[in-house]
């Protein structure tokens, strides 16, 4: 027997798959990486060049250096998706312009809003002023995102104090203690390529509010699907508390968790969530009634003394702005919409943290677009939602009646496509089959 024929004799099925696909032709392995970072680069340098917004043209400059220098990697270095690449993509979209823009204190209006909120709350117990006069001293946010402006309020103007500091520290935690809670792993170079994307860079970078909700959604999802009540509650009710958007989170969580534990575990986890959020919010309610309604359910409706300057150039915005009665038909709209994802809930109830993901982020990107007031950035949340299970490998496959936590072993990088071999998963109740293999 010739050599060749020996190895192959001794190679079982798995590791022959494995070692036929990294003989695949390199310059096809090589192209994808090459052609999105490059999409990245002229994405960035192009809004940098566009954009009225300081933050904006400084991200812009920063991003384009590090995606093209992450092309180049990632077009000549070894694998399909280098993990240097990808570090060197995440540097220069996220920590470059973060480091930067917080060092001159130039950032998205949204950050003096919440670190305003938190001095407001330190002093009066209720982040929200009695009379606004301009757009600034709006606050359309619900109580708990008032304690990302704590640390500005506790150590003044310093850069430690920014509140962008713990938007991303908050959110890159919770994804990857989501990705754990998922997968029994750590997340590794999947969370630097979720944050190196643009969608998720740019806000990370100058500002973006809706971040740490989005990982608050991925950690309630990943908890609900491993079958964790009370922790799910906790998720949900500390979402809810920061922003009206997290709130069509908690039809699909529970229903989710329904899935896996039945009723009682889903009103476990509703009571939890509802004394969460209740805690949170209640006392600013109960103190300032009309100033709560006024930046927290006026001014986003487009009702309050103020107009919201959401206004990007979304099917909802068009209809209100350019078509008689086009703000009724976009709220109509919208709550079929709703009604129609919420329908879906009940005939094709979502079984596994993925596709339960997946229908959050369909609902969330309907309501963005379809709403009288909306903003591109909003579309970050569906992204995270969608790319978390993906890009950090955690996903769910359903077995018998039980639902099994699966992860893609990678070996050595996690990011290449050619080193995928068995998964595993945990062990689950007696007579589930094992997961199969991608």
């Amino acid at each position: 027997m010739s050599t060749s024929s020996l190895l192959t004799h001794r190679t079982d099925p798995a590791t022959t798959t494995t070692a036929v696909a990294a003989t695949g032709p390199r310059p096809a392995r090589r192209l994808l990486p090459l052609a999105v970072w490059t999409v990245c680069a002229l994405f960035s340098a192009g809004l940098g060049l566009v954009s009225a917004l300081g933050p904006h043209r400084v991200w812009g400059a920063t991003a384009a250096a590090g995606y093209l220098a992450a092309a180049l990697l990632g077009g000549f270095g070894r694998g399909a998706w280098p993990r240097r690449a990808v570090r060197v993509a995440a540097a220069g979209s996220v920590l470059v312009p973060l480091v930067l823009l917080a060092l001159l204190g130039k950032g998205q209006l949204e950050v003096d809003v919440v670190q305003r909120s938190g001095e407001r709350l330190l002093a009066t117990g209720v982040p929200y002023p009695d009379r606004p006069a301009a757009l600034a001293d709006y606050n359309p946010y619900l109580p708990g995102m008032a304690l990302f402006g704590l640390p500005h309020a506790l150590l003044g103007d310093v850069v430690a104090g920014d509140a962008r500091w713990w938007f991303a520290l908050s959110f890159l935690v919770v994804v990857a203690l989501s990705a754990r809670v998922a997968t029994g792993r750590r997340a590794g170079t999947g969370l630097s390529a979720l944050a190196a994307f643009p969608a998720v860079a740019l806000p990370l970078a100058v500002g973006g509010v809706d971040l740490p909700v989005s990982a608050l959604m991925c950690l309630a999802l990943a908890l609900s699907g491993a079958g964790r009540p009370g922790a799910t509650g906790l998720a949900l009710g500390a979402a809810a508390a920061l922003k009206w958007t997290a709130w069509p989170l908690v039809p699909v969580a529970l229903v989710l968790l329904a899935t896996v534990r039945g009723r009682r575990a889903v009103l476990r986890a509703a009571a939890v969530a509802a004394a969460v959020a209740a805690i949170v919010v209640a006392p600013s309610v109960l103190a300032a009634p009309a100033a709560f309604a006024e930046h927290t359910v006026l001014f986003p409706a487009g009702a309050g003394a103020t107009a919201s300057p959401a206004d990007s150039p979304l099917p909802g915005r068009l209809l209100a702005a350019h078509v008689p009665g086009g703000r009724v038909l976009a709220l109509i709209l919208l709550a079929l919409a709703a009604a129609g994802v919420g329908a879906s809930l009940l005939t094709r109830p979502p079984r596994t943290v993925t596709a339960a993901s997946d229908r959050l982020a369909l609902g969330l990107a309907l309501a963005v677009c379809l709403a009288p007031a909306t903003r591109f950035g909003y579309l970050a949340v569906p992204f995270v939602l969608v790319g978390w299970v993906r890009l950090l490998d955690c996903r769910t496959v359903r077995t018998g009646s039980h639902h099994l936590f699966t992860v893609v072993h990678r070996r050595p990088e996690p990011c290449r496509a050619h080193s995928s071999s068995p998964m595993t998963s945990r062990p689950g109740r007696e007579g589930s089959r094992p997961s199969s293999t991608r």
